[in-house]
């Protein structure tokens, strides 16, 4: 037992839909707060019978409920779900932003977190000023934070605006500093939301790198994230929280593989409610692949012609414009495959009808084995930079692809290492002569 450093009993969160919005505390009410939060812990062990009173009311909703589960020193877990699962909320309580409706938290060592971009941070005080409250608030000396001061401005690269109030960073520089002050202070326990969204690609990956060096120094992480490939990547286990209830849990991978497979299984048309951006002159409103016959498919098979078929209604653009259709190919796990724009061929449709289709057939699919997403962007009137957004829908849409003969042996089920299949010209040269 000794080696649990967070353990979470039948934790309960309720919220009142439409309440009002609190005015922002005070210090002293912040510190309030918190020198208060063991005695709430108390009263909410015995506040079970109250909670189930209020459930009764309308309007109040159940953000978790009956969540229990331990961590042991130095592991990596995942949570996963889909948006209003309970995900940020359960971290929220872990971190003593907001507690319990009902159950118990214990954790065993100090908490470091970053839960959304900039949390902890006052906007009036300057990089470095933050740097050192947020370190005392973690109970750090001045010599400790000093020790690690240069560490952590290199890495979050603000060397020029440490000196600046935070209020006049932009989003990425906030979120930048936010991480590595979390990351390279040393608490035991580092609890990490989806916020690494907001850097760019190269800072990401460095971001993911620290919490991978943070792991193997026998820290404990949770980490909340919609990035299926980082959750694999990091963790060794994995919670998968459905409607505020944990709904499994186990190794990553298998935990990762039951989420997509739910995720994906749609009931009807995904494209009918998906959430979408674009000035919306087009809108795409179904898609399937087919032969190049027009035979629509189920499902498709590595190595035959297959069209990918997109239908479109035309809800105002120009008979003058230029119109460029991309589509996308994603694994399960969300890595992109490829991306192709009609415009990388020098093709931009003209004169639209009310209602059609963009069709792209690829001559020999070279998808291995499984199951891919795809997702599909329209632009007006220049390329993916220049040109007008004209929809995106931001749903990935399942496509499943079947063994086909695609070298032309017979060999159906050829085990292959990736998801792409190639072909190529194979020789061998003779150098003793």
């Amino acid at each position: 037992m000794n080696d649990i450093v967070i353990r979470v009993e039948n934790v309960g969160k309720i919220y009142r839909i439409g309440s009002t919005v609190e005015h922002n505390k005070t210090f002293r009410e912040a510190m309030t707060e918190m020198i208060l939060v063991p005695w709430r812990s108390m009263r909410n062990a015995f506040s079970r019978q109250s909670a189930e009173a209020i459930e009764k009311s309308d309007n109040h909703v159940w953000a978790l409920r009956d969540i229990s589960f331990e961590v042991k020193q130095g592991e990596v877990v995942g949570i996963i779900g889909r948006n209003g699962s309970g995900k940020s909320t359960l971290l929220k309580i872990l971190s003593r932003i907001t507690e319990p409706t009902e159950g118990r938290v214990f954790l065993r060592g100090r908490v470091g977190s970053l839960l959304e971009v900039g949390t902890g941070f006052h906007s009036e005080l300057t990089g470095q000023e933050n740097i050192y409250l947020s370190g005392s608030i973690l109970g750090m000396s001045s010599n400790e934070i000093s020790r690690r001061f240069d560490e952590i401005v290199a890495f979050a690269e603000v060397e020029k605006f440490i000196h600046t109030p935070v209020k006049h960073y932009s989003s990425g520089m906030y979120m930048r500093l936010a991480f590595a002050v979390a990351a390279h202070f040393e608490t035991e326990i580092l609890l990490v939301d989806e916020v690494l969204a907001v850097g760019d690609d190269a800072f990401q990956k460095k971001c993911l790198g620290k919490m991978g060096d943070v792991a193997k120094k026998g820290r404990t992480v949770l980490f909340v994230s919609h990035n299926m490939g980082a959750i694999e990547g990091l963790c060794t286990q994995a919670y998968l929280l459905k409607g505020g209830r944990v709904a499994l849990y186990g190794k990553t991978d298998r935990v990762v593989s039951f989420y997509l497979t739910q995720k994906y299984q749609h009931n009807g048309n995904i494209l009918a409610h998906c959430p979408r951006t674009g000035n919306g002159k087009v809108k795409i409103i179904s898609f399937h692949v087919e032969t190049s016959a027009g035979e629509v498919l189920q499902v498709a098979t590595s190595g035959n012609p297959t069209v990918f078929a997109f239908e479109f209604e035309n809800l105002g653009c120009d008979p003058k414009d230029q119109v460029s259709f991309s589509f996308s190919v994603h694994t399960d796990r969300e890595f992109g495959l490829f991306h192709y724009y009609s415009h990388f061929s020098n093709i931009y449709f003209k004169k639209l009808p009310p209602k059609g289709y963009f069709k792209c057939l690829i001559s020999e699919l070279p998808l291995a084995p499984g199951n891919y997403l795809v997702m599909c962007r329209t632009v007006l009137n220049g390329d993916q930079t220049t040109g007008i957004e004209a929809d995106w829908p931001r749903d990935f849409l399942p496509m499943t692809v079947m063994g086909g003969d695609f070298y032309g042996t017979g060999n159906i089920n050829l085990s292959t290492w990736g998801s792409i299949l190639v072909k190529g010209i194979w020789s061998m040269v003779d150098t003793d002569h």
